[in-house]
């Protein structure tokens, strides 16, 4: 397939590695590791979201298959497209956790009307959200290293919680959550993979996530952790009937309160391309994030389709292709055909299940860490010494961690509101984009030797109209 929206690759004639292409098991392994370290959050929301509105455990399931397999349509959009359509990036996608508080909002205790009325709203959204992507892209001049480390450092540091939670059981009301041998298996699966990391060379190294997993869970079965119920009970063959739940209905409440979450996830898509175009080498221009753009918006439109929510970028996948080097965008489409396999084949689906959600919590430090170190690299280059660069940082980060540090901080707040205020990712991005506008732009002449390299370290070429101050 041509490309031209995006960068070329080596001077040398070589292909840029983000288009490589791999040996066949290399492809395999490394795929599914990619999907092994994101399954848990594509799951957990049609899990929280399936009892809420009222549907039985069965229809829960099948929530979790549709979103398997609309998780991989999303992913492989995103990283091989067509037309305008995908970053073309080794970028994962999958359900938002951003839109469960509202989807339950809508749907409580409505059973299969509320959830057609969710999946209408969601249509909706992301319609609006694929026309609105050519103009949400030209953001990007916004997002110098100030701003972009600012928020790469808060994604890292947002999912840290997660990896804590599923070192803990994931499940906070099971008498187990938080004991000694949860804590212990997720300990032990953090000390494999860094041993992994340290003693293993070349592709093994690069798979040390996926061996991490693998030695942590066949440690975990004389723990009594591991469960295999879910391969006992999953179904061989099963396909998302599309509009399992009935047509889709259309309400305007519904359709405002997901428009404000596709804003949401939007902006985060944004964030999370520019992270992963600077680990890779390949910066995220405007085309690049208009491309993923779509990609999210598109996905998130025919998900509803085949029973699946809204998707948006996974970050704990930019954590692990910064942290393997394997930056093959074709690596993760193939992580997105496993995907769309597990979603038509359950019983392969409660394979993956069966990785406890403590040794996963245990690999999730590794991977949400290398995250936040990603954005203190990139906090390095932002000549934090000048006017109030380091003010900038210091308010975005420390407003964005309030829904970490303090959860219930925005309890009195109205609903609405909190689809934002809830996400520090969010919050903290728009605190840096206002104040490096107040501090760097307004009322300031423009000092030439405070202009980025064009060919340096900023996200977007200068060409772009990208002046920073």
């Amino acid at each position: 397939m041509t490309d031209d929206s995006v960068a070329e690759g080596p001077s040398d004639g070589r292909k840029h590695p983000v288009d490589e292409t791999l040996p066949p098991l290399k492809m395999f392994t490394s795929g599914l590791q990619h999907v092994a370290a994101m399954y848990a959050g594509v799951v957990a929301p049609p899990l929280i979201v399936g009892p809420a509105v009222g549907l039985t455990a069965k229809e829960t399931a099948f929530l979790m298959g549709a979103s398997l397999f609309t998780a991989g349509i999303a992913t492989l959009l995103q990283t091989i497209g067509f037309w305008k359509v995908g970053a073309r990036l080794p970028f994962v996608n999958g359900v938002s956790f951003a839109g469960v508080a509202p989807m339950i909002a809508i749907g409580k205790d409505r059973g299969h009307d509320g959830i057609a009325v969710i999946f209408g709203a969601i249509i909706v959204a992301s319609l609006l959200g694929f026309v609105l992507a050519p103009y949400f892209c030209k953001l990007v001049r916004f997002f110098p290293p100030v701003v972009t480390g600012t928020v790469i450092t808060l994604i890292g540091v947002s999912l840290l919680p997660v990896a804590f939670n599923w070192s803990q059981g994931g499940n906070a009301t099971a008498d187990d959550y938080g004991s000694m041998t949860n804590i212990t298996m997720a300990a032990v699966t953090l000390v494999i993979v860094l041993a992994l990391r340290k003693l293993l060379r070349g592709f093994l190294q690069q798979i040390a996530i996926l061996l991490g997993l693998v030695i942590g869970t066949l440690i975990a079965i004389p723990a009594g952790i591991t469960d295999f119920g879910a391969i006992k009970e999953a179904d061989v063959v099963g396909f998302p009937t599309p509009f399992a739940f009935g047509a889709p209905q259309f309400e305007i409440a519904a359709i405002i309160s997901m428009c404000i979450v596709m804003l949401v996830c939007m902006t985060e898509s944004t964030a999370d391309m520019l992270a992963l175009g600077k680990i890779v080498d390949r910066p995220a221009d405007e085309k690049v994030i208009e491309g993923g753009l779509r990609a999210d918006t598109l996905g998130s439109a025919i998900s509803p389709l085949f029973n699946g929510f809204m998707c948006s970028a996974f970050a704990q996948n930019v954590g692990l292709v910064a942290m393997t080097k394997i930056r093959s965008r074709f690596v993760v489409a193939v992580g997105g055909a496993i995907l769309i396999l597990l979603g038509l084949v359950p019983v392969a689906a409660s394979v993956i299940a069966l990785v406890p959600l403590p040794v996963l919590g245990g690999a999730g430090i590794v991977l949400f860490g290398t995250v936040a170190a990603s954005g203190i690299q990139t906090l390095a280059t932002a000549a934090l010494e000048k006017g109030e660069n380091a003010l900038i940082v210091a308010a975005a980060v420390g407003i964005g961690l309030i829904p970490i540090a303090a959860p219930q901080f925005y309890h009195a707040f109205p609903e609405d509101l909190l689809v934002v205020l809830d996400s520090g990712i969010s919050t903290g991005c728009v605190v840096a984009i206002v104040l490096n506008l107040a501090f760097n732009h307004f009322g300031r002449k423009p000092d030439p030797a405070d202009e980025p390299p064009v060919n340096g370290e900023h996200v977007v070429p200068a060409a772009a109209g990208v002046g920073v101050h």
